[in-house]
């Protein structure tokens, strides 16, 4: 946990609903996966008739979330995670770090980042911080041809707590290969909810569910945990309510910071 020791600070986090998440850190403000449609369906480039359903507003545009450094883009190929508007504020930031695939595809200010590459970032105090993007799964074993790649991250810097963004991940043996890097983690911010489709995967998890998600702020060590994509989109079998109780059966109500 870069910086841990040497400083008490907690870094502002803010969720928007569904994935979307505000991070400041170190005087750099970053924005995981930007969603800002009004509620609406989008068509799945899947046989037959799929559809991704939003159904809450957002509660914030591009513009009032100000000045952007930097976009921490778990996937581009799903609508909850880059909706129209989010697609439209990519050009807008100075860079947009996301899968190698999605990068391609996105090309401009977009940068891609593997499974524990790194890029760093000039704080404006004169830091640095790094980038690391770390391992996940959007479903099953083998999903990656139906579900596509995905990337969560890693935020570090040498004086300030680390925090992890875990992107649309549903496998717990990736969070356990971040833990043994960079546990214990500060601030945990997981995209939970326990997504399911019942025409992906035999309904399989394509998202870590409530139990899930206090099994891997476990393994983190994280001080603080935030849910984030857990509501706003009707493929999310669990919010906030199971999310309280299943922290809670674990021991670990205290770390939970909904962060709204």
């Amino acid at each position: 946990m870069s910086g841990a020791d040497a400083t008490s600070e907690t870094i502002p986090v803010r969720v928007y609903g569904g994935p979307t998440t505000l991070i400041e850190y170190g005087g750099l403000r970053f924005v995981a996966d930007p969603t800002f449609d009004p509620p609406g369906e989008y068509p799945m480039p899947l046989p037959g008739d799929h559809k991704l359903v939003k159904t809450d507003p957002s509660p914030v545009t591009a513009a009032d979330l100000g000045r952007i450094d930097a976009v921490l883009l778990s996937h581009d190929e799903h609508d909850d995670n880059l909706d129209t508007a989010g697609r439209a504020f990519l050009p807008e930031v100075p860079v947009v770090f996301t899968t190698v695939g999605g990068a391609s595809r996105l090309g401009g200010n977009a940068h891609g980042l593997a499974f524990w590459e790194t890029a760093e970032l000039q704080r404006p105090d004169g830091g640095t911080a790094t980038v690391t993007g770390v391992p996940a799964r959007h479903g099953p074993v083998g999903c990656e041809p139906v579900s596509g790649d995905v990337v969560g991250f890693m935020l570090t810097s040498d004086d300030l707590p680390s925090v992890y963004v875990s992107g649309d991940n549903a496998a717990l043996e990736h969070v356990k290969e971040i833990a043994a890097r960079f546990a214990p983690v500060d601030t945990a911010i997981l995209f939970l909810g326990g997504a399911r489709m019942a025409f992906a995967f035999d309904n399989a998890l394509l998202t870590l569910d409530s139990a899930q998600g206090a099994e891997a702020a476990k393994l983190l060590g994280a001080r603080r945990v935030v849910p984030a994509h857990f509501d706003s989109w009707a493929h999310f079998k669990e919010g906030r309510d199971e999310i309280k109780a299943a922290f809670a059966e674990a021991g670990l109500a205290d770390r939970l910071d909904f962060a709204r």
